[in-house]
């Protein structure tokens, strides 16, 4: 049958021009580049999350420090009048000592405490590095899918332009029933109008044909079609 041949190329044509429309399509939405854009976006917001937590440990360790002097200061001024002799009472002796004992012990464990949230922060400093470097990756990718994007959107342009060129030049040599029948298939059918037959087998639905349908179509002289898909056989 004349334009058999050119049929099973136009639908390789076809298909080629559906996924590139179908990228085209993305590209220009920017889908990529949103979900990249999340991702960044999500980084720098844990990173600023971090930044707080820092400056929030900052400001508990500055307060832990101040406390630290404060008591070891009062603690140093009273064991000064402990020892100058200026105290001759030994009860009001005894009470001093209770309460240069009591503003030590307060010291030491501000200083456990501060201890501690030097610790935490250092486990935060560690988490903030490491989001600091996931947000700069992330913003490189970001400006890598942008130009990225842009080369193959061009380069996606010219593939289509240059498939419906072939497109147009195949169409007048494919019969115009065949052609209709084609399109209408290639509507029905996911896109695939015309498959090519090989040992036996479309290649549109990948079923078997029997032999007895084999032996006919061989014999056809009009349009073959698959006996399980319908679509248009190209022997």
């Amino acid at each position: 049958m004349p334009g058999v041949d050119a049929l099973l190329r136009l639908q390789e044509v076809d298909l080629a021009i559906d996924r590139a429309l179908a990228r085209h399509g993305s590209l220009r939405s920017g889908e990529e580049l949103r979900v990249v854009q999340a991702e960044a976006d999500a980084a720098e917001g844990e990173l600023g999350e971090l930044g707080l937590k820092l400056d929030e440990l900052a400001r508990d360790a500055s307060r832990f420090e101040h406390e630290i002097d404060s008591l070891s200061r009062k603690a140093a001024d009273e064991e000064k009048r402990l020892y100058d002799g200026s105290i001759a009472n030994a009860k009001e002796l005894e009470s001093l000592q209770h309460e240069i004992e009591n503003l030590k012990r307060r010291r030491t464990d501000r200083e456990d405490e501060l201890l501690a949230l030097m610790e935490i922060r250092e486990g935060v400093e560690a988490d903030a590095t490491g989001a600091r470097e996931r947000s700069e990756t992330l913003r490189a990718r970001v400006e890598r899918v942008v130009e990225e994007s842009d080369e193959e959107l061009r380069s996606v342009e010219a593939e289509l332009g240059a498939r419906r060129a072939e497109r147009e030049a195949l169409v007048p040599t494919i019969d115009p029933d065949v052609l209709e029948l084609y399109e209408d298939l290639r509507r029905q059918k996911k896109g695939v109008g015309a498959a090519a037959l090989v040992d036996g087998v479309c290649q549109g639905c990948h079923e078997q044909l029997s032999a007895v349908v084999l032996d006919r179509l061989k014999r056809t002289d009009g349009v073959r079609r698959c006996e399980h898909c319908r679509r248009i056989l190209v022997f």
